[in-house]
């Protein structure tokens, strides 16, 4: 028997809909689904932000937006800008993809304040940063690295993915990644997380986010 119960996880995952041809009734669904299984985090494209947060309403979900999705390579006056418009929206909280392109350059300093100037959007809220490191375009000691310029620039969590790369979160990734912020820092494993058994083992390792697209499928599965 797990050590997770089916309101641990429910409350751990971040729903994403954030695919481009999701409609107005795809996010009515999300929304209805979050009520009834008390999902702890539903994460929607900017222009969805301000009709979503009029449907949850009291609802304890808590609402979540993108930032630079999917690539990261907005420029960062713009990532700035999106960050502030999400907040005026209601997004509490937001998920941001790290400047990839100026990261593998080998420019940290353009990727430290690409994620400040998100931070400092946020922060003055209590709305926290997720940075997306992408981790299937980094080496191992390049996610160390990642890891690190988050932490530096007062991010609040770090994520494996977005979910459009070519690989999702992998154990070996988390592991690095879970060493590196050894729990200063939030761990989120995302991309290709499909069954409560990924998700359980996940939270195992330390994670306390799990980004996923179907919560039903994953709960469904829970042995209990």
């Amino acid at each position: 028997m797990s050590n997770f119960s089916v309101s641990d996880v429910a409350t751990s995952l971040d729903f994403a809909v954030l695919k481009p041809q999701q409609t107005r009734n795809t996010l009515v669904s999300a929304i209805t689904l979050c009520r009834k299984l008390h999902i702890g985090c539903l994460c929607v494209r900017p222009t969805d932000v301000c009709y979503v947060k009029s449907q949850l309403r009291d609802q304890p979900t808590r609402l979540a937006s993108v930032v630079g999705f999917p690539h990261g390579a907005n420029r960062t006056v713009v990532k700035a800008q999106e960050a502030k418009l999400a907040i005026e929206d209601g997004a509490v909280e937001l998920d941001m993809v790290m400047a990839i392109g100026d990261f593998l350059n080998g420019n940290d300093t353009a990727v430290y304040d690409d994620i400040a100037a998100v931070v400092d959007q946020a922060l003055p809220f209590g709305v926290p940063v997720k940075v997306i490191l992408e981790t299937c375009f980094l080496k191992n000691e390049e996610v160390v690295k990642a890891c690190e310029i988050a932490e530096s620039a007062k991010a609040q969590y770090v994520k494996t993915s977005t979910g459009f790369g070519p690989q999702g979160a992998t154990r070996e990734v988390v592991k690095i990644m879970l060493a590196t912020v050894d729990g200063r820092l939030g761990v989120k494993a995302s991309g290709g997380i499909r069954t409560w058994h990924e998700c359980v083992d996940y939270l195992s390792m330390g994670c306390t986010r799990i980004g996923v697209g179907d919560p039903l499928t994953i709960l469904n599965g829970s042995p209990d």
